[in-house]
């Protein structure tokens, strides 16, 4: 590349456009309203996603994220402290699953949408 790449973002859509931001918003991630259709969500300044009112089954139902994390135990106390998995129907976690790579635990989001946190072997 004759460039420097500052950031690379997945875009996502959502079957209930209102709750799934609530659920980023509880789970931490700062939201940046770009319309009424879509918003940014931001775990730092260079990481994040775009949430679109936007709902095609297919598409989102095999729509995944990967967010390697430095900790996948502090990561899944994190994310299960918050409850979520209670308040909202279709979120789910798994237990924390090792892998020759490294550790992983999965969730799903209210829409569907498949997140990977991982934490790699060093």
């Amino acid at each position: 590349m004759n460039f420097q790449p500052k950031t690379i973002r997945t875009f996502i859509g959502a079957k209930n456009y209102s709750e799934s931001r609530e659920f980023y918003r509880a789970l931490g991630f700062e939201e940046v309203i770009l319309d009424e259709k879509m918003c940014l969500f931001k775990v730092t300044d260079d990481l994040g996603f775009y949430l679109q009112d936007y709902w095609v089954k297919k598409w989102v139902h095999n729509s995944m994220i990967f967010l390697e994390v430095d900790d996948i135990e502090k990561c899944a106390e994190d994310l299960l402290s918050k409850g979520l998995h209670h308040k909202y129907k279709y979120v789910r976690f798994t237990e924390i699953k090792s892998f020759p790579w490294g550790r992983e635990l999965f969730m799903h989001d209210p829409s569907g949408v498949l997140w990977h946190f991982c934490e790699f072997n060093r």
